[in-house]
């Protein structure tokens, strides 16, 4: 980390050196998903394998949601150390971290082989629906086995990435995802294995990653996995769940939202008409609403990805007490993901259809409908969805577990909730309830704004004392 210079290097070169490799890893990630609802969608299983996967899919973020938690909790405690020359809490962060993703992992993988069936009816499964029903619920089976090697080398990535070898960390995830992408066609089309083959090529695919992100752990640069790293510390442990609350916070948010949304679909989408006189009904938008979260992940995933690579110059140079290389790491950061929130934006508004006929051909006029609403309206607060995320990871980088977990529940737990239930309820309308997620953007930047500026003035406020104390 110290050839890295993360208190004297340029900022714009260290964010670039982070950020790139780090944006890559994040949207590898994303594509494990978006990939298998792509092939899905051009398979014989269409809209209804569409549907399946977005049903799945809930339960595949809440495990993401739990490795975040555990790896970027340890990564942020290990950069915060690492400024601080604590040696011993450095090992401890990254050891502690790794006992506990093993540990989670395997009581995600029992919950979700021994409750498939509450798990999909949770997230909006209708067994009268029994083709889909079917398709959701062999997929969920088969990527339940694979959840111990996704959380684990989903959480390495994090700790890999800090401790200076954010290629690594990118090439752990790439390796995992080309072989998803080659082997999903073959075990879909060639052997006509339909989503149970998109399942089976994403857990080889998890398990490839896990493999070389475990084989780091042999030769790391500022830390040592040693038996006392890996006897968990109780408050260790607590600073890792406080610092990755952030994380977990932001992803378990989709889920929330997805699961909301899911249900709503199935109470109005038969009381919703398009534009020709037929109702949407429940498979249409499922599909829809699953495609568009899978874009949404997408953009997100490059803005936590620019975030998180500016998490070990900020945490590094919070430790060593230099808050202007922190400020203008921020403000690099909030500039970089603004662009990427309009280049998104432009994108939603201008091109639904073609964007949604990527996932498939031969789609009615009501799912393309639903498709273009979905994109311009739903997703129409893009930009300042970015930011939002992008200062919930600032906030955690700066070792504000509180205010982060904060900002994330905002957007999609206090925000958008309450008005997606409200609006779909009163207008018992599937397309009406769109509008919740600009009302719940709008309110959580301005959230944001403020937890922003004021975690910034508190550190202002810590360097001067210590300014005043030295003089």
């Amino acid at each position: 980390m110290e050839k890295l210079d993360l208190g004297k290097e340029k900022i714009s070169k260290l964010i670039k050196k982070f950020a790139i490799p780090c944006v890559i890893s994040m949207v590898v990630a994303a594509l494990y998903n978006i990939v298998d609802q792509i092939f899905i969608g051009w398979s014989e299983a269409g809209t209804f394998g569409n549907a399946a996967t977005n049903i799945v899919y809930p339960f595949t973020v809440i495990s993401l949601a739990f490795a975040l938690l555990i790896g970027d909790g340890a990564a942020a405690l290990f950069n915060l150390s690492l400024g601080a020359n604590d040696k011993e809490k450095t090992n401890k962060s990254i050891g502690n971290g790794l006992i506990f993703l093993i540990f989670i992992s395997i009581i995600l993988t029992v919950i979700g082989l021994a409750f498939s069936k509450q798990i999909l009816a949770l997230f909006g499964a209708d067994p009268s629906e029994v083709e889909c029903y079917q398709y959701a619920k062999d997929y969920l089976r088969i990527i339940c086995y694979g959840l111990p090697f996704y959380i684990i080398g989903q959480g390495l990535n994090a700790s890999i990435r800090s401790d200076g070898s954010p290629k690594y960390a990118m090439i752990a995830t790439i390796i995992g995802a080309v072989s998803n992408i080659i082997l999903d066609p073959i075990f879909i089309f060639v052997f006509k294995m339909s989503v149970k083959g998109a399942a089976i090529a994403t857990i080889i695919g998890q398990i490839l990653t896990f493999i070389v992100s475990a084989l780091y752990l042999l030769k790391p640069k500022s830390f040592k996995i040693n038996k006392e790293s890996i006897k968990l510390n109780k408050e260790i442990c607590k600073k890792i769940i406080s610092l990755g609350s952030a994380s977990l916070i932001t992803q378990l948010a989709i889920v929330i939202i997805i699961a909301v949304a899911n249900n709503l679909v199935g109470k109005y989408g038969y009381m919703t008409i398009a534009s020709t006189g037929i109702a949407y009904g429940v498979v249409t938008p499922l599909a829809v609403i699953g495609i568009c979260m899978k874009v949404f992940g997408i953009v997100v995933s490059i803005v936590i990805g620019v975030s998180l690579g500016g998490m070990p110059i900020i945490g590094y140079n919070i430790g060593a007490g230099n808050i202007k290389r922190v400020k203008e790491t921020i403000k690099y950061i909030l500039i970089i993901n603004s662009i990427i929130g309009f280049i998104a934006f432009i994108l939603f508004e201008l091109f639904p259809t073609f964007i949604i006929n990527i996932f498939g051909s031969g789609n009615s006029v009501e799912y393309l409908e639903y498709a273009k609403y979905c994109l311009n309206i739903f997703l129409g607060g893009i930009i300042l969805t970015c930011l939002i995320k992008s200062m919930s990871i600032l906030l955690q980088s700066m070792g504000s577990g509180l205010k982060s977990t904060l900002l994330a529940l905002a957007r999609d737990v206090i925000f958008f909730v309450p008005a997606i239930i409200v609006i779909a309820n009163v207008s018992h309308s599937v397309v009406t309830m769109l509008w919740s997620a600009i009302i719940a953007d709008v309110l959580s930047f301005i959230t944001g704004a403020i937890l922003l500026t004021s975690e910034i003035k508190r550190i202002e406020n810590i360097e001067a004392s210590i300014s005043d104390e030295k003089l």
